[in-house]
């Protein structure tokens, strides 16, 4: 793998998703939008759940639209023509794929760092200090590998953009229900731990909450790391085999 044409391709897609005014909502505007409307909302401790209790989830909640984004990009490129002339070029499909991979594990680190510095600025004050949301930092960039897998599933079977942002939603809606900052019955949690959005969410409660030494963080981690790698290289392998045509 070229490491000179990687970094290429990474400045590239940044590039274009900057260009693009609803990409740009997507990773940057919603995730703050989403702090202070839920912060404001639903922060109030009289009401049973504080900021301090919010920002877990919306962490995940956040990140788990790169699905959307990368569906629609690969979609267009495809639509586009864009992958066929690129299949003409010294570049590899590790080094494509590995920008897309990259690029939106710093966008997902990008986000936390946006629910964070908004969360903070309204409240939030994490039993875990500093350190706590430093190592919150990678915990994202690993989940957002599951949402480009799940992007690259929906642009293998979507037809057109327009189509990719719909189907992204089979994906996007169970976690956001069962596995961010919506409350969990008994009965619902053994759904929500199909998805790695909860692996997410309790690793940071954790995490925020100051409780280091509980072995379930590393339990969850691993959880996390097994399903992302799983599912993006499941997303890899369809699109090359069925979505690149």
């Amino acid at each position: 793998m070229n490491l000179q044409g990687l970094v290429a391709l990474m400045k590239m897609e940044l590039k274009k998703l900057i260009r693009q005014p609803a990409n740009l909502f997507l990773m940057l505007l919603f995730p703050m939008v989403l702090t202070l409307g839920f912060g404001v909302a639903f922060g109030d401790p009289e009401s049973g759940m504080d900021i301090n209790a919010l920002v877990p989830g919306l962490i995940p909640y956040a990140c788990i639209f790169i699905i959307m984004t990368i569906a629609q990009s690969f979609t267009t490129e495809r639509q586009e023509g864009l992958l066929k002339r690129m299949n003409t070029t010294p570049m590899t499909a590790g080094e494509f794929m590995g920008s897309h991979i990259i690029t939106n594990m710093l966008i997902a680190i990008l986000q936390v760092v946006v629910v964070v510095v908004m969360a903070v600025l309204i409240g939030f004050r994490p039993n875990s200090g500093v350190e706590g949301i430093f190592l919150a930092l990678p915990i994202a960039a690993l989940f957002s590998l599951s949402s480009v897998g799940l992007g690259l599933i929906t642009a293998t079977v979507s037809k057109t953009p327009e189509a990719a942002t719909g189907i992204s939603f089979v994906f996007i809606l169970p976690q956001m229900f069962f596995g961010t900052f919506i409350p969990l019955t008994d009965t619902t949690r053994q759904i929500a731990m199909f998805m790695p959005s909860y692996y997410v969410l309790d690793t940071l409660t954790l995490i925020f909450g100051g409780d280091w030494t509980n072995p379930s963080i590393l339990l969850d981690v691993g959880v996390i790391s097994i399903i992302s790698v799983a599912i993006v290289t499941i997303g890899i392998l369809l699109f090359k085999k069925y979505g690149n045509a």
